[in-house]
Protein backbone atom coordinates (compact mmCIF):
# COMPACT_ATOMS: atom_id res chain seq x y z
CA UNK A 1 0.00 0.00 0.00
CA UNK A 2 1.37 3.03 -0.95
CA UNK A 3 1.28 6.89 -3.09
CA UNK A 4 2.94 6.20 -6.63
CA UNK A 5 3.71 9.59 -7.84
CA UNK A 6 4.30 10.12 -11.89
CA UNK A 7 5.61 12.99 -13.34
CA UNK A 8 5.67 14.39 -17.06
CA UNK A 9 5.76 11.12 -19.05
CA UNK A 10 5.60 8.73 -16.48
CA UNK A 11 2.56 5.72 -16.48
CA UNK A 12 1.98 2.98 -13.52
CA UNK A 13 -0.13 0.21 -13.11
CA UNK A 14 -0.84 -1.18 -9.91
CA UNK A 15 -3.84 -3.94 -8.77
CA UNK A 16 -2.90 -3.54 -4.94
CA UNK A 17 -5.77 -2.19 -2.75
CA UNK A 18 -4.84 0.53 -0.72
CA UNK A 19 -2.01 2.13 -3.60
CA UNK A 20 -2.84 5.79 -4.20
CA UNK A 21 -1.78 6.55 -8.16
CA UNK A 22 -1.32 10.90 -8.10
CA UNK A 23 0.02 13.37 -10.99
CA UNK A 24 0.21 16.82 -9.99
CA UNK A 25 0.18 20.58 -12.09
CA UNK A 26 -1.68 19.03 -15.43
CA UNK A 27 -1.90 21.83 -17.53
CA UNK A 28 -1.98 20.78 -21.31
CA UNK A 29 -0.86 17.78 -20.35
CA UNK A 30 -3.56 14.55 -20.11
CA UNK A 31 -3.61 12.25 -17.41
CA UNK A 32 -5.35 9.04 -18.87
CA UNK A 33 -6.56 6.54 -16.58
CA UNK A 34 -7.54 3.08 -17.10
CA UNK A 35 -9.40 0.53 -14.57
CA UNK A 36 -10.08 -3.14 -15.22
CA UNK A 37 -13.30 -3.42 -13.55
CA UNK A 38 -13.03 -7.36 -13.21
CA UNK A 39 -9.82 -7.27 -10.93
CA UNK A 40 -9.54 -3.20 -9.92
CA UNK A 41 -6.50 -2.94 -11.60
CA UNK A 42 -6.00 1.38 -12.47
CA UNK A 43 -2.99 2.16 -14.41
CA UNK A 44 -2.55 6.10 -15.59
CA UNK A 45 -0.16 7.86 -17.92
CA UNK A 46 0.68 11.30 -17.48
CA UNK A 47 0.90 12.51 -21.58
CA UNK A 48 2.89 15.63 -22.71
CA UNK A 49 2.20 15.81 -26.34
CA UNK A 50 0.00 13.79 -28.35
CA UNK A 51 2.25 12.43 -31.01
CA UNK A 52 6.17 11.34 -31.27
CA UNK A 53 8.37 13.31 -33.26
CA UNK A 54 9.04 11.95 -36.82
CA UNK A 55 12.71 11.20 -36.40
CA UNK A 56 12.13 9.65 -33.28
CA UNK A 57 11.70 9.37 -29.18
CA UNK A 58 14.94 11.54 -28.54
CA UNK A 59 15.44 9.52 -25.23
CA UNK A 60 11.70 10.74 -23.74
CA UNK A 61 9.83 8.50 -21.34
CA UNK A 62 7.33 6.25 -23.24
CA UNK A 63 4.67 7.80 -21.62
CA UNK A 64 5.77 11.60 -23.25
CA UNK A 65 3.56 11.38 -26.48
CA UNK A 66 0.12 9.77 -26.43
CA UNK A 67 1.24 8.03 -29.74
CA UNK A 68 3.26 5.71 -27.27
CA UNK A 69 1.72 6.34 -23.82
CA UNK A 70 -1.19 4.16 -24.78
CA UNK A 71 -0.28 0.98 -25.84
CA UNK A 72 2.55 1.23 -23.34
CA UNK A 73 0.25 1.84 -20.54
CA UNK A 74 -2.21 -1.14 -21.65
CA UNK A 75 0.84 -3.71 -21.32
CA UNK A 76 1.51 -2.19 -17.94
CA UNK A 77 -2.39 -2.91 -16.96
CA UNK A 78 -1.65 -6.47 -18.45
CA UNK A 79 1.08 -7.19 -16.13
CA UNK A 80 -1.65 -6.65 -13.61
CA UNK A 81 -3.64 -9.42 -15.09
CA UNK A 82 -6.19 -6.99 -17.21
CA UNK A 83 -6.65 -8.21 -20.62
CA UNK A 84 -4.83 -7.69 -23.18
CA UNK A 85 -5.36 -4.18 -25.65
CA UNK A 86 -6.84 -2.64 -23.52
CA UNK A 87 -10.44 -4.33 -23.86
CA UNK A 88 -12.96 -3.90 -21.59
CA UNK A 89 -10.95 -1.17 -19.51
CA UNK A 90 -12.86 1.92 -17.87
CA UNK A 91 -10.79 5.21 -19.78
CA UNK A 92 -10.95 8.86 -17.84
CA UNK A 93 -9.45 11.84 -19.17
CA UNK A 94 -8.50 14.36 -17.41
CA UNK A 95 -6.22 17.64 -17.91
CA UNK A 96 -6.02 19.50 -21.51
CA UNK A 97 -6.15 22.76 -20.19
CA UNK A 98 -5.27 26.18 -22.26
CA UNK A 99 -2.48 27.68 -19.77
CA UNK A 100 0.03 30.48 -20.96
CA UNK A 101 -1.43 30.16 -24.62
CA UNK A 102 -4.90 32.12 -23.94
CA UNK A 103 -4.91 32.78 -27.82
CA UNK A 104 -5.10 29.91 -28.68
CA UNK A 105 -1.75 29.46 -30.76
CA UNK A 106 -0.60 26.02 -30.03
CA UNK A 107 -3.76 24.42 -28.85
CA UNK A 108 -1.54 22.00 -27.10
CA UNK A 109 -4.09 20.64 -24.39
CA UNK A 110 -7.14 20.58 -26.73
CA UNK A 111 -4.89 18.40 -29.68
CA UNK A 112 -3.59 16.14 -26.76
CA UNK A 113 -6.98 15.21 -25.98
CA UNK A 114 -8.02 14.48 -29.79
CA UNK A 115 -4.89 12.64 -30.24
CA UNK A 116 -5.54 10.89 -27.50
CA UNK A 117 -9.00 9.79 -28.23
CA UNK A 118 -7.88 9.23 -31.86
CA UNK A 119 -5.92 6.43 -30.36
CA UNK A 120 -8.41 5.42 -28.30
CA UNK A 121 -11.05 4.71 -31.08
CA UNK A 122 -8.02 2.43 -32.73
CA UNK A 123 -8.62 -0.01 -29.59
CA UNK A 124 -12.50 0.32 -29.90
CA UNK A 125 -12.44 2.35 -26.36
CA UNK A 126 -13.64 5.40 -25.58
CA UNK A 127 -13.43 7.19 -22.62
CA UNK A 128 -16.34 7.00 -20.12
CA UNK A 129 -15.75 9.98 -17.90
CA UNK A 130 -13.21 13.22 -18.80
CA UNK A 131 -12.56 16.45 -17.12
CA UNK A 132 -10.81 18.49 -20.07
CA UNK A 133 -10.24 21.65 -21.21
CA UNK A 134 -10.43 24.88 -19.46
CA UNK A 135 -7.99 27.33 -17.82
CA UNK A 136 -7.19 24.90 -14.65
CA UNK A 137 -3.80 23.27 -13.83
CA UNK A 138 -5.34 19.83 -12.09
CA UNK A 139 -3.46 17.69 -9.26
CA UNK A 140 -4.99 13.63 -9.61
CA UNK A 141 -5.39 11.18 -7.59
CA UNK A 142 -6.67 7.56 -8.65
CA UNK A 143 -7.82 5.15 -6.00
CA UNK A 144 -6.99 1.08 -6.40
CA UNK A 145 -8.88 -0.80 -6.49
CA UNK A 146 -12.12 1.17 -6.54
CA UNK A 147 -10.93 3.39 -9.89
CA UNK A 148 -12.09 6.73 -7.72
CA UNK A 149 -10.76 10.04 -9.20
CA UNK A 150 -10.12 12.43 -7.25
CA UNK A 151 -9.33 15.83 -8.91
CA UNK A 152 -8.38 19.21 -7.20
CA UNK A 153 -7.34 22.48 -8.39
CA UNK A 154 -5.87 25.27 -6.29
CA UNK A 155 -8.66 28.09 -4.52
CA UNK A 156 -11.23 24.97 -5.87
CA UNK A 157 -12.82 22.37 -3.64
CA UNK A 158 -12.20 18.74 -4.64
CA UNK A 159 -13.72 16.74 -7.27
CA UNK A 160 -14.52 13.75 -8.89
CA UNK A 161 -14.91 11.92 -12.30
Amino acid sequence: MGEIMLGIGDIAASACGGDLLVTMALGSCVAVVARDPRSGAVGMAHIALPAAPEDGLRGALPGYYASTAIPALFRAMERTGAPANGRGLQIKLIGGATILDRMGSFNIGKRNVLGIKRLLWQYGLGAVAEDVGGELSRTVRVEVPSGLVRISSPGLPVWQV
